[in-house]
């Protein structure tokens, strides 16, 4: 099987072809919209962190903007930094330029204020547009696609046929020598030591079951119990119960396919095949956390209704919950009627999702990406700010 994508010149392959603009800091958010607005064929990330932080969460920051930055969907990138923040823009720039793309930056206390560095931003980034239109779209193997797994909004048809069906489509490519990374370690919870057996050795399987009591533990550590905040408000109306029925359905996604490793939030990983990456269940963190880990694609399975998207990553909206379906169709990609006859089998729900997420990974737009629904973002931090 194959995508038609944009081979880059670290070897991997980008679904999308953009440039970049990127704030290193809260504090650049401004200029950086305001830049990528003014200029077609540019995406722009935004965030909350970047200063004021433990050091722990200044590394995880400038490793997270790294690997922003030096993911296969973006061209080029333009780091807009204010210029007094702790996290060091040259460190970036040098990250992102390990992957040969071109990275410019501005830094807005140098260049005279807002205004002088929107107006020098968007020239820079008309110039990178222009050379980024240049790279053509080339017929790729499916081994090269990094797929993203996420679940959100859950409800009864999440854990009984979008997560096992998204399983079953992760397994297939998987099998094909693509890479699939899981998060959302808040929802191992209660299902930790299912999860811990697909592991390829006994070690993998007992990092998985340290993630999940970490994440307990932090919880707890606030002197509450995480099941005050999980399930959610909206899983309890969509039907879920206890985390633990919760967290059933959520690793249903992953399929079958044997756990090749663990890795940090928004760490690359140097396997192939189905992978875990520490990471929270809320959309803004672990969205950014895929991204920044390599992903180009995202399968994004919902019961009633979740719309964010990320963005310069296609998010594939996948429901199996009909009424979702009808009145969320502007944030929908896919309904997986699981109904239409009674022949229908998981199996044949899985393909579905696998040539959707073909289809996607070769151009066509998703409803996030064309309504915009991608600007509430951040990055995932563990200490407070100081």
């Amino acid at each position: 099987m194959k995508f038609l994508g944009y081979c880059r010149k670290d070897g991997r392959v980008g679904t999308r072809n953009l440039v970049g603009i990127i704030s290193t800091v809260v504090c650049a958010n401004e200029v950086t919209e305001a830049i990528a607005r003014n200029v077609q064929g540019t995406s722009f990330f935004i965030h909350q962190q970047g200063c004021c932080q433990t050091p722990i969460d200044l590394k995880r920051v400038l490793k997270t903007l790294i690997g922003l930055g030096k993911n296969p969907n973006l061209a080029s990138v333009l780091l807009i930094s204010l210029g007094c923040e702790s996290v060091e823009l040259e460190k970036i720039k040098c990250g992102i330029e390990a992957s040969y793309k071109r990275v410019e930056s501005l830094k807005i206390q140098e260049v005279g204020g807002a205004a002088k560095a929107i107006a020098l931003g968007t020239l820079l980034a008309q110039d990178m547009v222009h050379e980024a239109s240049s790279i053509r779209l080339t017929s790729c193997p499916v081994s090269e696609l990094v797929l993203g797994l996420k679940c959100g909004s859950s409800d009864t048809t999440s854990g009984l046929f979008s997560n096992p069906a998204l399983g079953i489509a992760s397994d297939r490519l998987v099998e094909m020598g693509a890479t699939s990374i899981l998060g959302e370690v808040t929802e191992f919870i209660g299902a930790e030591h299912i999860l811990a057996k697909h592991a390829l050795t006994p070690e993998i399987g007992q990092k998985i079951s340290n993630l999940t009591k970490n994440m307990e533990n932090r919880a707890k550590s606030t002197g509450c119990d995480i099941r005050g905040g999980q399930p959610t408000g909206g899983n309890i109306k969509g039907g879920l119960t206890t985390i633990e029925e919760k967290s059933l359905g959520a690793i249903a996604k992953a399929g079958n396919s044997p756990i090749n490793g663990v890795y940090e939030y928004g760490e690359q990983p140097d396997k192939k095949g189905l992978v875990v990456m520490d990471s929270p269940g809320r959309e803004p963190e672990i969205l950014t956390g895929l991204a920044a880990a390599g992903c180009n694609i995202i399968a994004f399975t919902t019961g009633k209704g979740a719309p964010q998207g990320f963005p310069f990553i296609p998010v594939l909206k996948i429901t199996a919950n009909e009424n979702t379906w009808k009145s969320l169709r502007d944030h929908m990609d896919l309904w997986l009627n699981a109904f239409q006859d009674k022949d229908t089998t998981l199996g044949d729900l899985g393909k579905q999702i696998l040539d959707e997420l073909l289809i996607t990974a070769s151009g066509r737009l998703t409803k996030a990406e064309i309504s915009g629904y991608t600007r509430s973002m951040d990055i995932y931090t563990i200490g407070p700010v100081i």
